[in-house]
């Protein structure tokens, strides 16, 4: 068991600093700490099935634009959690574990991490970016070490519940793309047996206590995923009993956390994701809220969403306030 302390307000600054030109930004290779906060790691030690990997944990920059970051983490061999805690006595003791997209080939740390942890924190909401481990990156049993760190973070953020301020009953996870994917399987799967504990933080619920899915990926099944996330977390030629496994739409019930999606019927992903798996909560009787938008493309998150799909973050919030997760703004 370990615990670590932060004295709010923890002021999350990002480190890049220096001009990056246009031309070399895409591709350009930036220092591997993420953020000025602490990382907090997962696993004490190696994380299961990642022993002997010799991976060297790399952070791109994909933005042209100098002032704005747009990052890639791959080669993670060290899972963590980057804590994001609301200004001083705004905290509501809500909290948000955030699972960013990147197709499970990477981890897209910015637009659909820290911006969406800024927003929470706004709200008055801690959150937590998940710097999860990939799949196709030679871990041991590759499509469990996603999940993994997910119900890891999960059952930590419960063990410092009360030293960070946090009500254990109202942890909710959220993710986008393939997060989602993440985010919906955590949500579906969150007792699935899929490493033996390591210490008294397992012995924790990993259950979300509310679920939000950006342009989720749900189905690994063709016709309706996303086959680059699905070679990705299952390999070229899944067996059909792991397409099922993974297909979260198939494994909602009455206990799966209530839900609340966006998606934008533009997208390159299809919108029967955020359907299935809304009807597949209909069906059971669990809580949810569905919004599809006539624009907005795949990966708007906060920074790139214009016209109503903007307007995603204000029902976000309505919806929460409405489960009674958090109250009105502090």
């Amino acid at each position: 068991m370990f615990s670590l302390k932060w004295k709010a307000p923890l002021v999350v600054l990002l480190l890049l600093t220096g001009v990056i030109s246009p031309a070399a930004a895409a591709k350009k290779e930036v220092p591997n700490r993420l953020f000025a906060g602490e990382e907090i790691p997962l696993w004490p030690g190696t994380a299961p099935g990642s022993g002997g990997l010799d991976l060297k944990q790399q952070v791109l920059e994909r933005s042209t634009d100098p002032k704005v970051q747009d990052r890639a983490v791959t080669g993670i061999t060290d899972p963590s959690i980057i804590p994001f805690f609301p200004p001083k006595g705004r905290a509501n003791g809500a909290a948000v574990l955030i699972a960013p997209g990147g197709g499970y080939e990477r981890v897209v740390i910015d637009k659909e991490g820290a911006d969406i942890a800024e927003w929470l924190n706004s709200l008055g909401i801690t959150a937590f970016v998940l710097k999860y481990r990939l799949p196709g990156e030679g871990h041991e049993v590759g499509y469990n070490v996603p999940l993994q760190d997910a119900q890891r973070a999960m059952r930590i953020i419960r063990q410092n519940a009360d030293e960070w301020g946090i009500d254990a009953g109202k942890v909710g996870v959220m993710g986008f793309s393939a997060g989602g994917h993440l985010a919906s399987t955590l949500a579906t799967q969150y007792t699935a047996p899929v490493y033996d504990p390591v210490d008294g933080a397992d012995g924790l619920d990993a259950r979300p206590d509310f679920l939000v899915l950006g342009y989720p990926v749900i189905s690994m099944k063709e016709g309706i995923t996303h086959p680059g996330s699905r070679g990705k977390l299952l390999g070229a030629d899944p067996s059909e009993e792991l397409v099922e496994r993974f297909s979260n739409e198939l494994h909602v019930d009455a206990n799966t956390p209530p839900a609340f999606i966006v998606q934008a019927h533009d997208d390159g992903v299809s919108t029967e994701n955020s359907v299935l798996f809304y009807q597949a909560l209909k069906a059971a009787k669990a809580d949810a809220e569905l919004h599809i938008f006539r624009t907005g493309g795949h990966g708007f998150g906060i920074r790139l969403a214009k016209g109503p799909v903007a307007l995603w973050t204000k029902l976000c919030e309505e919806w929460l306030i409405s489960e009674g997760m958090i109250g009105g703004r502090p």
